[in-house]
C-alpha cells in the first residue's frame, strides 16, 4: 500500500500534503463541496465538521478509512461505516485546550465590559458535559479558584461519581458553559437540551456560553428568553444551520464567532497527527511522521501598575477574543445568498492563533511598571504560558 493510495483531504487540514503526501495521491477540496463526483476513485477521505459523511456520499465507492480532524463526530453516520467495513477516526480531545481557552477568555471578556466590574472568584461555573474539554475547563476555572459545578448524566452512570450533580444545581450558576456531543437519542439526548424548560431556571444575568452544537440549543427560545432578560450574556460559538446562522440571535450575543473556539493551529496540527498515525495503522505502512520546528509566539507583557488585572490583561493582548465577532452590520447588510459564504470566509481565513503554551510572555526593559508576582507568574505557568527574561 506505500505509496499508492488516493487520499481525498479537506484543504483546511493544516500541513495535509507535506504529511498525507507520503501515503499516495493527495487531492485537496473545500470540505463544503466535498461529493461522489470527488471521492469515487479515493482509498480514503479526511475531512472535518463541515462535510456529512453518510450513504449517500460513500455508497459505491472504494473508500476503505474516513478520518475527521475533530473531536465531534456528529457529522458522521458511524453505524453505516460500520456495516460497510470501513474503518473510521477522528480526534477526540485534540482540541480541548483550544476550546477551554475560549472560554476563558470569553468569561475575561465579560468583566472587563460589564459595570460595575465583578470578579469570576465570586461566581460558579456550571460545566455541562465532562470529557476532554469540560475537564479543561474545570482546570482553567480552579486556577483562579472559581467554583464549579458539574453534569454529566452518562459519566455518572458510568463512574457512579458523586462530584456531579443534577441538572436542576447546575442551572442555578451565574455561568453554564455546554460541553456535550450532539445526540439525537438514547437515554440522554442533547439536541435542543437547551429549551424553554431549561432557560427558565436560569438566572436573569446568566452568562450562557455554547462551543458544543448549535443543535443543543433551541435558538427560538433562547432569542425569547434574551428579550426577557437583557442584563444576560450570550457567548456562541456555534449556530444552528451553520454557514447560514440566526440574525436575529447574532444580534442578541455579547460574543458571537464563526465556530472558531477549537481552531487554535496547535489542536488543528495535533488533530493531522492523529490522523495520520490511524492511517498508519489501517494500511499498515511505517512512515515516520514529518519534523516540523514548533515555533513559539513571542509577545511582550503589557504595562501594568497593579497586578489586579494582570493575568487578564496578558491574555486580552495575547488574543483579543473580541476580534474574532461575526460584525453584525456586516452580516446583515449581506443578501442572505452571501451570508454562508461570508460566514465560511471568516473560518477560511481565521488567523493563526498559537495555544498558551506556545507562547513566550517577554518580561524586559521596556516593561519597568510591570507589576508581576509569584503567584501570579506560577498561574500563567500553570495555563502554559512560559517566560523570556522572567
Amino acid at each position: 500500500m506505500a505509496g499508492s493510495l488516493f487520499i481525498v483531504v479537506d484543504e483546511q487540514i493544516p500541513l495535509a500534503e507535506k504529511v498525507f503526501s507520503k501515503f499516495g495521491n493527495i487531492k485537496l477540496v473545500d470540505g463544503r463541496y466535498i461529493d461522489k463526483e470527488k471521492i469515487k476513485d479515493a482509498d480514503a477521505l479526511l475531512v472535518r465538521s463541515v462535510t456529512k459523511v453518510d450513504q449517500s456520499l460513500l455508497e459505491n465507492s472504494k473508500i476503505k478509512f474516513v478520518g475527521s480532524a475533530t473531536s465531534g463526530i456528529d457529522h458522521v453516520d458511524v453505524n453505516y461505516l460500520k456495516k460497510s467495513n470501513i474503518c473510521f477516526s477522528y480526534a477526540p480531545g485534540s482540541n480541548a485546550n483550544s476550546v477551554a481557552e475560549y472560554v476563558l477568555n470569553s468569561l475575561f471578556e465579560v468583566t472587563r465590559n460589564i459595570n460595575p466590574p465583578f470578579s469570576l472568584s465570586n461566581k460558579t461555573v456550571g460545566i455541562i458535559g465532562y470529557g476532554y474539554i469540560g475537564s479543561r475547563v474545570k482546570y482553567f476555572m480552579d486556577i483562579f479558584n472559581i467554583k464549579c459545578v458539574l453534569n454529566d448524566p452518562p459519566l455518572f452512570d458510568q463512574t457512579k461519581n458523586l462530584s456531579f450533580v443534577d441538572l436542576e444545581e447546575v442551572l442555578q450558576s451565574d455561568i453554564i458553559t455546554l460541553h456535550v456531543p450532539l445526540t439525537k437519542e438514547g437515554k440522554y439526548p442533547t439536541c435542543n437540551l437547551v429549551n424553554d424548560k431549561f432557560l427558565e431556571k436560569l438566572k436573569s444575568d446568566v452568562i450562557l456560553i455554547n462551543t458544543s452544537r448549535g443543535e443543543v440549543i433551541d435558538e427560538q427560545a433562547l432569542i425569547s428568553f434574551k428579550k426577557r432578560n437583557p442584563e444576560s450574556r450570550l457567548i456562541l460559538d456555534v449556530w444552528r444551520n451553520e454557514p447560514n446562522i440566526n440574525i436575529d440571535l447574532l444580534e442578541k450575543v455579547f460574543i458571537g464567532t464563526p465556530h472558531i473556539a477549537g481552531y487554535s493551529y496547535d489542536a488543528k496540527v495535533k488533530a493531522t497527527e492523529i490522523l495520520f498515525e490511524s492511517l498508519q495503522n489501517f494500511f499498515k505502512t511505517n512512515f515516520n511522521y514529518p519534523n516540523f520546528s514548533n515555533k513559539n509566539s513571542v509577545f511582550l507583557a503589557p504595562k501594568m501598575s497593579n497586578s489586579d488585572y494582570l493575568i487578564e490583561s496578558i491574555i486580552s493582548k495575547y488574543w483579543n477574543i473580541s476580534g474574532d465577532n461575526i460584525s453584525f452590520s456586516q452580516y446583515s447588510s449581506l443578501a442572505e445568498n452571501e451570508r454562508s459564504v461570508f460566514y465560511d470566509s471568516l473560518r477560511k481565513n481565521y488567523p493563526i492563533r498559537y495555544e498558551f503554551r506556545s507562547s513566550v510572555i517577554d518580561v524586559n526593559k521596556q516593561n519597568e511598571s510591570f507589576v508581576f508576582d509569584t503567584k501570579a507568574r506560577g498561574d500563567l505557568r500553570k495555563l502554559g504560558f512560559k517566560f523570556k527574561n522572567a
